[in-house]
């Protein structure tokens, strides 16, 4: 039995003073979830694969990272893998960077650096992959030097291991809670 819901008569809302359109339009916004709210929200997190001390890093940094950190596939270890092609994966654990690297012949790099100075900007040279030869852009790097950098900025590593249509990946992104937007 299919019940209908009565809608008030034109004389009952002519006595509350609202039409059926004014009463559509005049809601006041629901806080927190409309577009155009000026309430901050926090970022959500659905990063799977967590770890207690990567939890509460994460939690601690939600609103300095990218939506891409917040959603991606942790590993821990290189014995860890993508559960599908093209999906976004997340580290901080030197091992599996270097294991991911190493498995593309990408050697770490940074872009020319003054003498002494730590690198800046974070790079590899995937050698063999497109041309041949080292870039000449770029500076080699020891693994110490590129590792230590990167932790000592605190930055996430972002990475596929294949592309959706099952081809190895070389993208890498590096996620900063300290970047600066711009």
């Amino acid at each position: 039995m299919a019940t209908t819901t009565k809608r008030p008569s034109r004389s009952t809302r002519e006595e509350r003073g609202t039409s059926s359109r004014s009463t559509r339009t005049s809601r006041p916004a629901r806080s927190g979830g409309d577009r155009g709210s000026n309430r901050a929200q926090a970022p959500r997190i659905t990063a799977r694969n967590l770890r207690g001390d990567d939890r509460g890093w994460l939690e601690s940094r939600a609103e300095q990272l990218s939506p891409s950190t917040l959603r991606a596939k942790w590993i821990h270890s290189p014995d860890e893998h993508e559960d599908r092609p093209g999906q976004t994966l997340a580290t901080r654990e030197p091992d599996v960077i270097r294991a991911w690297a190493e498995q593309r012949d990408a050697q770490p790099a940074t872009v020319a650096r003054r003498d002494g100075q730590r690198p800046r900007t974070l790079r590899f040279d995937f050698g063999g992959s497109g041309g041949g030869g080292r870039s000449s852009r770029l500076e080699p790097i020891t693994w110490e030097d590129w590792l230590g950098t990167c932790q000592e900025r605190e930055l996430v590593f972002l990475f596929q291991e294949h592309r959706r249509n099952g081809e190895d990946s070389n993208f890498f992104r590096l996620d900063s809670p300290e970047r600066e937007d711009g």
